[in-house]
């Protein structure tokens, strides 16, 4: 493991979030030996010492140079905190969590412990690492509402082990041009499936390469699957895949008319969601709001002929709330051994909170927490579409997690993507691949 140089700052009075933003760079001291962190007794712990008492946090993470986020977080915690000092430790994005957890087996002394995906998460939960949260929750008066429903979708026996602090969200991106040219209205930020179905039918024109298609389905399962979880009866690890049928036959439907692009001539030629939209050969596509920035970022560059852009909501089935979506999280946990532990649970609460959300939103990143201050800050990002639905599309109701808490969910995974593949290619029938999904989900959760 390499450990990064020790990041310590002067202390700057009344530090402003426009500061925090110009500082996002990279640290530049790579290679440089970290001071050791200061420690205590076995039985020692935080709250015995001075709140001003000098303090090193270790935090595990990822891609510390590639990640724009870090470094104003730490900036703004240090701006009220200057007795702690963090000192990062990135362990690289490959096999991030497997590293995460053959570290802290080992007795890494790390304090603050980033979380990648629900798998790892599970991983270290069943290996008792993580400090339990729960407790902390209720003294600190930590409303988990703010993180739209995610924190209790990653609890454990009744326990909660981490918080959010990044929550990436499907959206829909639509190009406008394309749209004024069919003569037709934009889509709105309340749509069920079945508009959009008929949306994406009235926006579909031309033939050959003149053509546009009225909607995009990328080749991840979550393009196509995720659309049955949204009224939240069911979940993709549940091992039974009936609920799946209406949604595959829709966008089944959609590509035997010629609506969307077909399955198989994606997949075989790799083709990306980006180039499609970016061409302008699709009218509408949904997709993670990671291509907010993405899309404003071509579009400066030139790369991206889809200049006159929008997003909304995601589409909802009937009776579901507009903005309730899917998402993912990136969420900050404890190490259960850590010396500094009341340290570490103050940093994660800052990060966690409002005051580290309006920091990350401040990169153009979004956080878990997406209040007014929030959405004000991303919106206000050059390039950004400057019509109010746009900027209402990111508030959300409702976030399901693409792969919910399981023990088993990496091998869930696996199944799910090769079914995924067989019915949207026709290697096999709707029915059967459902029911080969049940078959061998079964399987794993029995043994």
């Amino acid at each position: 493991m390499k450990l990064k140089r020790v990041f310590s700052m002067t202390l700057v009075t009344a530090l402003s979030l426009s500061m925090i933003a110009a500082c996002s760079g990279n640290n530049g001291n790579n290679g440089a030996a970290p001071t050791t962190a200061p420690t205590a007794g076995n039985n020692a712990s935080a709250s015995e010492k001075p709140a001003d008492e000098p303090v090193t946090l270790k935090w595990a993470l990822w891609d510390w140079e590639a990640t724009a986020y870090y470094k104003p977080l730490i900036e703004a915690y240090k701006s009220k905190h200057p007795n702690v000092t963090i000192e990062y430790v990135d362990l690289g994005s490959t096999d991030y969590m497997t590293m995460l957890s053959t570290q802290l087996s080992g007795g890494a002394d790390l304090d603050v412990l980033t979380i990648k995906d629900i798998p790892g998460y599970a991983n270290l939960v069943k290996q008792n690492h993580l400090e339990p949260l729960k407790g902390f929750i209720s003294e600190k008066g930590v409303d988990t509402a703010a993180y739209g429903g995610t924190v209790e979708q990653i609890q454990v026996n009744d326990e909660v082990y981490a918080l959010p602090f990044r929550s990436d969200f499907w959206l829909i991106y639509y190009n406008k041009d394309l749209f004024d040219k069919a003569g037709v209205e934009y889509p709105t930020n309340d749509m069920t499936l079945d508009q959009y179905d008929e949306l994406a039918r009235k926006m579909t024109a031309g033939s050959g390469v003149n053509k546009v298609y009225g909607a995009h389905y990328h080749t991840w399962r979550s393009a196509v699957q995720l659309f049955g979880i949204l009224d939240g009866q069911h979940t993709v690890v549940e091992g039974d895949y009936d609920f799946l049928k209406p949604t595959y036959e829709r966008i089944l439907k959609e590509q035997n008319d010629g609506i969307v692009m077909d399955y198989a001539t994606l997949k075989t030629s790799s083709t990306h969601y980006s180039g499609v939209f970016y061409n302008n050969s699709i009218a509408m596509m949904n997709m993670g709001s990671w291509f907010i920035a993405t899309q404003i970022e071509k579009v400066k560059s030139g790369e991206s002929a889809a200049t006159n852009w929008g997003i909304v909501k995601y589409p909802h089935p009937d009776g579901v709330e507009a903005g309730t979506t899917l998402g993912t999280i990136t969420s900050l946990a404890v190490n259960k051994k850590s010396a500094n532990k009341e340290a570490a649970l103050d940093f994660l609460q800052f990060v966690t909170g409002s005051e580290g959300a309006a920091a990350i939103a401040s990169t153009g990143t979004i956080p878990a927490i997406k209040n007014d201050e929030v959405i004000g800050s991303i919106t206000s990002i050059e390039g950004f579409p400057a019509d109010e639905n746009s900027k209402a599309a990111l508030s959300t109701v409702k976030t399901y997690l693409e792969m919910p808490m399981h023990e088993k969910s990496a091998d869930i995974e696996v199944i799910l993507n090769e079914a995924h593949d067989n019915i949207m290619t026709k290697n096999t029938t709707i029915d059967q691949g459902l029911a080969d999904m049940k078959t061998r989900v079964q399987q794993i959760l029995n043994n």
